[in-house]
């Protein structure tokens, strides 16, 4: 597999916010801010990779070998429940500002559905280590450029008129639904 394709189709063509439609719940939760946007998809990229990277491993080496490749999605969300829980403690450590303004956000990337789809893709996808980490990162990429987008663009309609009815939840829903439209004019390019 191309690794460019792999890398622009994942950020772009199939971004998995904005034309898979998976990890809404962040999506619209933490972008309020361009600054809890970009430490959300740190957390996101890093939950992520080490839940491809683990999950493929246990897929492989463990659940097919021993035939309970049936208990695959149960034990790719314990794997990921568990990193989650290892990002929270140490970004409670290191970073408590982030920490703080992540709040309730930070425990839903475990039930983040793109973390999930993504481990369970490249498994769907015969993707190998190296293409599904690749995959996994970018990705991350894009659910972070999709968010810092989308966070921009509320805080700029924070300081502009929007008319009264629109306010709020109104306002952000049309401007999410304009940028998947926008990111859906890269589907020529793969």
């Amino acid at each position: 597999m191309n690794f460019f394709t792999l890398i622009i189709g994942a950020i772009f063509v199939n971004n998995v916010v904005l034309a898979q439609f998976l990890g809404i719940c962040p999506f619209l939760g933490v972008s309020k801010n361009v600054k809890s946007s970009i430490g959300m998809g740190a957390a996101v990229l890093f939950v992520m990779l080490l839940a491809t990277f683990v999950t493929y491993l246990l897929y492989y080496y463990v659940l097919l070998p021993l035939n309970l490749a049936y208990l695959q999605t149960i034990a790719y969300i314990l794997v990921i429940a568990g990193l989650v829980q290892m990002v929270e403690i140490v970004l409670k450590k290191i970073a408590p500002s982030m920490y703080q303004t992540l709040g309730v956000f930070l425990p839903l990337i475990t039930t983040n559905c793109a973390v999930l789809g993504v481990a369970l893709l490249v498994v769907q996808k015969g993707m190998t280590l190296t293409e599904s980490v690749i995959y996994s990162v970018s990705i991350a990429i894009g659910f972070t450029l999709a968010l810092v987008i989308f966070a921009g663009l509320r805080e700029q309609m924070e300081l502009t008129g929007v008319p009264k009815g629109m306010e709020g939840v109104p306002i952000a829903l049309v401007t999410a639904g304009i940028l998947a439209m926008a990111f859906m004019g890269f589907n020529g390019l793969c």
